[in-house]
C-alpha cells in the first residue's frame, strides 16, 4: 500500500492511501455490499458505509500511478471547494476516471463489478488514521492478493483503455501502432489531460 500527502488541502483531506490488489475473489459480493450500504438506513446503515468507505477502481482501466494520483488530486479539489458532482469525495474519483459525465456509466465501467479480478482501493482521510488501520480495513472487505502499485502496468488492459476514450483513430496512437510502449505511453498522456481537464471542462 502506498500513502500520498497533499498537505496544502484541508486536514481531513490530505492523505490519500492506495492499495493495489490482484487475483480479488469476493467482487460480487463487495458490490452487493457497496449496494447495500447506499440503501440501510439507522446505525447500521452508517456503520455498513463506514466500512466500504473506500474508492473501488477496477485496476485495469488505470493507465499509470500519475493517472490515479490526478484523479485523486481532482476530487479532493472538487471536495475542498464545495463542488463534488457525486455525493462523496470516493465516489467522485470513479466519475472523474470517466470520459464522459454520466455517473452511473462511471461506476459501472470503473467501480468493481461481479467479475473484477482486480482493484485499485483507495481512501481519502486525514493525517491521524494509519495506514496500519486502513490496510486492515481493506484486508477485512477484499479478499485478493496485495501488490506493489508498481505492478499496475501489468494489469491494465490498454485495449479496453482506447476503446472508452475513443482512441482507435487517433492519429499519434496509430502512426505508433508496432511500437507497443509508445502507444502505451501516448495513451496515458491522453488519458491523464483528460482526467486533469475533466472538472474544467465539465
Amino acid at each position: 500500500m502506498e500513502t500520498f500527502t497533499n498537505p496544502h488541502f484541508p486536514k481531513n483531506l490530505s492523505v490519500a492511501h492506495v492499495a493495489l490488489y490482484a487475483s480479488v475473489k469476493n467482487a460480487k459480493e463487495l458490490r452487493s455490499r457497496i449496494i447495500k450500504a447506499a440503501t440501510l438506513e439507522g446505525d447500521e446503515g452508517e456503520q455498513e458505509r463506514q466500512t466500504v468507505n473506500f474508492a473501488f477502481i477496477d485496476a485495469r482501466l488505470i493507465t499509470s500511478r500519475l493517472h490515479l494520483q490526478t484523479a485523486i488530486y481532482q476530487a479532493v479539489m472538487a471536495e475542498a471547494q464545495g463542488a463534488l458532482r457525486t455525493k462523496t469525495i470516493h465516489s467522485e474519483i470513479i466519475w472523474i476516471l470517466n470520459p464522459t459525465n454520466n455517473i452511473t456509466e462511471a461506476l459501472r465501467r470503473y467501480g468493481v463489478s461481479d467479475t473484477t479480478t482486480s482493484l485499485l482501493v483507495v481512501r481519502i482521510d486525514g493525517p491521524d488514521l494509519q495506514p496500519e488501520q486502513i490496510k486492515r480495513d481493506i484486508d477485512a472487505i477484499v479478499s485478493g492478493e496485495i501488490l506493489p502499485l508498481d505492478q499496475l502496468q501489468d494489469i491494465t488492459d490498454w485495449h479496453t483503455v482506447k476503446k472508452h476514450y475513443k482512441l482507435g483513430q487517433e492519429t499519434a496512437i496509430v502512426e505508433a501502432k508496432g511500437d507497443p510502449e509508445r502507444e502505451k505511453a501516448l495513451i496515458n498522456e491522453i488519458v491523464v489531460s483528460s482526467v486533469a481537464s475533466k472538472s474544467v471542462a465539465s
